[in-house]
């Protein structure tokens, strides 16, 4: 079978010199799902379209055990500029939701509209980010703002170019942060420190970012492709169930009391002990060697 462009493996998956009209690349090598925005021309902005391919390759990777890590990236000199508001006159009533007509849309905006647009697009991919059962690595290129700044920062762990910027862009258009933002950030850096980069808007270098805890690790931009690869490579011989698992657990912790958290975490142990991995992560201490997990 031969593979369609979007499903080619890559040297580098941060390389994209040829040309490609899809707005979402996706390549799977060595157990890792990269998945790279692709409109660099408009720095990446998401449309409508592009966020549903981006949710439909997060579910994708959560039920394929052939997937044991995902790469977000992008193409250009930017990661993402957040939402195309070009694309909001036409999507506010956004065709790609289920139940939207092209005569609500003419009819003009209702109370109710902009909430179900935002529940049903921005919320749903920084969702679907949060809730996909492989751990998730932003490998950040260039500028993330707005959504952009969101996608990123849902994901599990974060590497950022050393010309990464990060800015919570609403204000500056006179709108409340979307996409989580304000679910995200207290949980990173703290109400107070939230509010700050909220209220002002003012954009973060990769490394003031590093300081303040929104990225674990800056690299030289020659270096990001090599050091995503290497995380995600690394965390792709994991034990995938027992990462998912934790992942759940950490992510709900900051919404439950400790009696939730407990309980939570003896259901999560109850599961794991269940999967070929943790047997093979007790027999390998045992037996004085290396594990060797499969992701079952």
């Amino acid at each position: 079978m031969s593979l369609s462009p979007r499903d080619k493996p890559r040297d580098n998956p941060l390389d994209h010199s040829g040309p490609d009209d899809s707005v979402i690349l996706h390549t799977t090598d060595n157990g890792v799902s990269w998945i790279t925005l692709n409109r660099p021309e408009v720095m990446n902005a998401i449309a409508p379209e592009q966020r549903e391919c981006l949710i439909s390759e997060l579910i994708r990777a959560s039920a394929d055990p052939a997937v044991r890590a995902v790469v977000i990236t992008a193409t250009g000199a930017a990661f993402c500029a957040g939402a195309d508001l070009r694309a909001t006159p036409s999507s506010a009533m956004d065709p790609a939701i289920p139940g939207v007509s092209a005569a609500s849309v003419a009819s003009g905006r209702l109370p109710g509209d902009v909430a179900r647009t935002i529940r049903r697009g921005a919320q749903r991919l920084i969702a679907a980010v949060l809730d996909c059962e492989k751990p998730v690595i932003a490998a950040v290129n260039g500028t993330a703002a707005g959504l952009g700044a969101h996608l990123a920062l849902a994901c599990d762990l974060v590497l950022a170019a050393e010309s990464a910027t990060f800015v919570e862009v609403f204000v500056r258009r006179g709108l409340v942060p979307d996409g989580g933002g304000a679910y995200l950030l207290p949980r990173l850096v703290g109400p107070q420190r939230a509010k700050e980069l909220m209220f002002f808007g003012d954009a973060l270098t990769a490394a003031e970012a590093e300081r303040m805890g929104l990225v674990n690790r800056v690299v030289a931009g020659a270096g990001l492709a090599a050091t995503a690869r290497s995380w995600a490579e690394r965390l792709a011989t994991g034990p995938t169930r027992a990462l998912a698992l934790t992942k759940q657990l950490v992510n709900t912790s900051l919404d439950s009391d400790r009696t939730a958290a407990f309980a939570a975490e003896a259901a999560a142990q109850e599961i794991n002990m269940t999967t070929e991995d943790a047997q093979e992560g007790v027999n390998s201490f045992l037996e004085h060697r290396s594990p060797v997990y499969r992701g079952r």
